[in-house]
């Protein structure tokens, strides 16, 4: 059963104008359990954030899986704002103060890191720097189309995120 609550009229944070949504969603997903989706949005200055949060309480996780196929594309991704996403030897999605949480596929996280290094690449002012952004995308390719295999881990304090396949290994997360 899912239930959705909406408050409209909220003040934002960055403007102070009157036009923030906040949604608060929850729902189950398969494999992983009940969780809760918050989002807030502002319809004047377009500000978002958006988190998840399991509904029964985890302990701190990492998970471990390999891409190597395309059919591993539909692999379910859950991200909290808390949750680290490395692509070893291509990229990384850290948490931080702007840290989103979502709920998406392999292929949506990979699709993240391209734009991510497009953006360094039409931005590099160093040759040396482009050429590595074009030869990362090649790999990204590469990697979607299921010509090279790629590790993704996802490692979460609050274990709140998760690669929901029955290959993926899920370890406790050591303390730093």
């Amino acid at each position: 059963m899912e239930e959705n609550a909406e408050t409209a009229g909220q003040q934002c944070p960055m403007c102070h104008e009157k036009t923030l949504v906040l949604n608060e969603r929850d729902t189950e997903i398969p494999y992983f359990g009940r969780v809760y989706l918050f989002s807030m949005t502002c319809s004047s200055c377009k500000f978002h954030k958006a988190d998840i949060e399991a509904a029964e309480q985890k302990e701190p996780s990492k998970y471990t899986f390999e891409i190597s196929g395309e059919e591993d594309m539909k692999v379910r991704v859950v991200r909290s704002s808390e949750g680290t996403i490395k692509l070893p030897h291509i990229a990384a999605i850290e948490p931080g103060a702007a840290a989103q949480g979502f709920v998406t596929n392999i292929e949506g996280v990979l699709n993240r890191v391209k734009y991510q290094i497009e953006t360094l690449r039409d931005t590099a002012e160093d040759d040396e720097d482009k050429t590595k952004a074009k030869n990362l995308l090649k790999k990204l390719t590469k990697i979607m189309w299921g010509q090279e295999k790629q590790k993704i881990i996802i490692e979460d304090p609050s274990g709140n995120s998760a690669i929901v396949s029955d290959r993926a290994v899920k370890e406790k997360l050591k303390g730093k």
